[in-house]
């Protein structure tokens, strides 16, 4: 069994995996061009820590096409390494990071220097979360016929959301420092 070092090692660079994105590219670039970080103190903190990221991902996630530019973005201010792997392609790993019995994405690994798993976020911010639960809330139920239809609708309304609200950016934001501040609390 790799370990999730061994992961890393052979994952793709974070801006070869946006560069090569087929799906949701151009909004996830809209993410990544318009993000403007916080001037907390949070990318001063990182750069004096030894950590990397590994990103389980896949490029037709509406949820990686918003997250994904953000960490990008964070780790590009601190010097952090960032590698992707694509869920489906081994679902091992993916397998022993499962939320709520599922292989939910993006999931970010934080490894530190030695390449130990010291934090793990992923796969929604909480305020994302009650957003698209309650999203989820308002649809038909799945055997109404009406349902394929309203779901659609709602995919497209929240891909929208997530490549232009950045509200919902600092959400993301937020929550993953949260992680970051657990991390270096354990240290």
């Amino acid at each position: 069994m790799k370990t999730e070092e061994q992961y890393f090692s052979e994952g793709t660079t974070i801006q070869d995996y946006m560069d090569g994105m087929s799906k949701l590219k151009e909004e996830s670039f809209n993410v990544y061009h318009h993000l403007q970080l916080p001037n907390d103190g949070l990318v001063e903190t990182l750069k004096t820590q030894s950590l990397h990221f590994l990103i389980i991902t896949e490029d037709w996630c509406g949820d990686a096409m918003m997250i994904n530019p953000v960490i990008r973005r964070l780790a590009e201010a601190a010097g952090v390494e960032v590698r992707v792997v694509l869920r489906d392609a081994d679902t091992e790993l993916i397998d022993r990071h499962l939320t709520n019995g599922g292989r939910a994405i993006p999931i970010v690994l934080i490894l530190n220097d030695e390449g130990k798993l010291v934090g793990k976020w992923g796969p929604r911010a909480p305020e994302v979360q009650q957003m698209v639960d309650e999203f989820n809330d308002s649809l038909p139920s799945k055997d109404d016929p009406a349902f394929k239809e309203k779901q659609k609708e709602m995919i497209k309304t929240l891909t929208r959301r997530y490549t232009e609200d950045s509200t919902l950016w600092t959400y993301v934001y937020e929550s993953f420092k949260e992680t970051l501040n657990d991390v270096s609390v354990k240290k």
